[in-house]
């Protein structure tokens, strides 16, 4: 079953998003996916739609309201209009509070733009029970790692041009200063090497079929021993 549902914000406001459900039902345990730059788009939708596959109950908040970026310069001045903060605690919080209304237990996951989206869950969302982050890192001076009180898993590429690998390393140094549970992964790869759309575009990132594979086996490990 997949439909758009909209659901309340901490603030009152709502926000709606793609939801779908596995034949476990509402009981099952909870995802909620965060879009790359580009909206909430076939690909996104089609992450979602492997996850409740595997039994998740799973939603992705349209951060966008609607909007998708089609072309790159489209997708760049959408998430540049995007209030980062607002979107963590407001919009996916109010995701992970819609699921964990019947979910005992929720995950965050989020790529690109919302992998460092994922990373702001940690901090601003405490009904979260775990977080995978794909390629993609906040400024690490709005990460306060001592909030932070779920597990968390990384994949990141060493060739990123969007967030260089240093980042990741950053944070890494920082969760564990923090003694934050977490593990990272990096891949000999490009940006958004998980994504299948990924393949000649004008901007340097490309899919890995090796590379996404493996981090999707990991993700799917570490979501089952964290959410069920």
């Amino acid at each position: 079953m997949n439909q758009t549902v909209t659901f309340p914000r901490p603030d009152g406001k709502t926000c709606s998003g793609y939801y779908t459900e596995p034949a476990a039902g509402p009981a099952a345990p909870g995802v909620v996916v965060i879009q790359e730059w580009w909206g909430v788009n076939d690909q996104i939708r089609g992450v979602a739609d492997r996850l409740s596959k595997a039994g998740y109950r799973v939603i992705v908040p349209d951060l966008y309201r609607g909007k998708v970026g089609l072309e790159v310069k489209e997708a760049e001045h959408l998430m540049g209009d995007l209030d980062f903060g607002d979107a963590a605690s407001q919009d996916i919080r109010g995701a992970v509070q819609y699921l964990k209304a019947t979910s005992s237990k929720v995950g965050v996951t989020g790529f690109c733009m919302g992998g460092a989206l994922t990373v702001l869950a940690a901090v601003t969302v405490p009904e979260a029970d775990a977080a995978v982050i794909w390629y993609g890192v906040p400024p690490l001076e709005y990460v306060d790692a001592a909030t932070i009180h779920m597990p968390l898993q990384g994949h990141f590429a060493i060739e990123d041009a969007f967030f260089p690998i240093a980042q990741a390393d950053g944070l890494d140094q920082k969760l564990t200063a923090a003694s934050v549970p977490h593990e990272f992964f990096r891949y000999q790869a490009q940006h958004a090497f998980a994504n299948e759309t990924a393949l000649n575009k004008p901007i340097p990132i490309k899919y890995d079929a090796d590379a996404a594979e493996t981090a999707w086996r990991r993700t799917m490990a570490f979501f089952k021993t964290h959410l069920g």
